[in-house]
């Protein structure tokens, strides 16, 4: 699986909601960005409570989404610019039932591990101006997701996103998104228990299956 890379955006923490700052709102890098293992370099969080770390170094949203979007929301001006949901890939060609949790990508000189799906947050709903949006993504499971990076290294613009290693089989991102956050899902023992013991995934979601299980 080879696939090319439209842009790679960054950004830094900017007023958002007040007094809160965040770094949602990317712009292309022009030359080579440098992969790191907290993230690309120039690529900032506001609230590391919740974003950024090595499990979340990196976040890709397929653009193959923005289309339905656009429908689903009467058109919106964010959707015809770079990186609407804040991500630092935009990729076309890649979905969240096609990808696994630990699918490895080459991408230029860098590894990079898919590690978890991405919860959505207000901040979506805020920076779109529109209501529903959260509530949409649980139910469609078009999340997007984020890397780890195993390999650091540098990458640009046209780039391939080459598929060099399979993740866990059958557990694709949006599957594990829908078993854990969609409210209509209703995973069986045996499913959660499989979450819970996928090694690739990243602790915090492994651990909710946990407690989804005592439940």
């Amino acid at each position: 699986m080879t696939i090319r890379i439209d842009a790679i955006c960054i950004g830094l923490p900017k007023p958002f909601n007040g007094a809160e700052l965040s770094a949602i709102d990317k712009r292309p890098l022009e030359g080579k960005a440098t992969f790191r293992s907290f993230g690309i370099e120039g690529d900032m969080v506001a609230d590391t409570k919740h974003h950024g770390g090595i499990d979340m170094a990196v976040h890709q949203y397929p653009t193959d989404h923005y289309r339905k979007w656009y429908e689903v929301l009467g058109g919106h001006p964010l959707l015809t610019g770079p990186a609407p949901f804040g991500e630092n890939l935009m990729v076309a060609g890649l979905r969240e039932d096609g990808v696994l949790i630990g699918d490895r990508f080459r991408l230029g000189t860098a590894l990079l591990e898919v590690s978890q799906p991405r919860q959505p947050c207000w901040k979506i709903e805020h920076r779109f101006g529109r209501k529903g949006m959260v509530a949409h993504i649980l139910g469609a499971h078009n999340c997007g997701w984020y890397y780890r990076v195993v390999e650091e290294g540098e990458a640009e613009a046209g780039d391939e996103l080459r598929k060099v290693e399979d993740g866990h089989a059958d557990w694709s991102v949006a599957r594990v998104f829908a078993a854990l956050y969609d409210p209509a899902a209703n995973p069986n023992q045996d499913e959660l228990r499989a979450i819970a013991g996928l090694d690739r995934l990243t602790g915090k979601w492994r651990e909710k299956a946990r407690g989804r299980l005592k439940s």
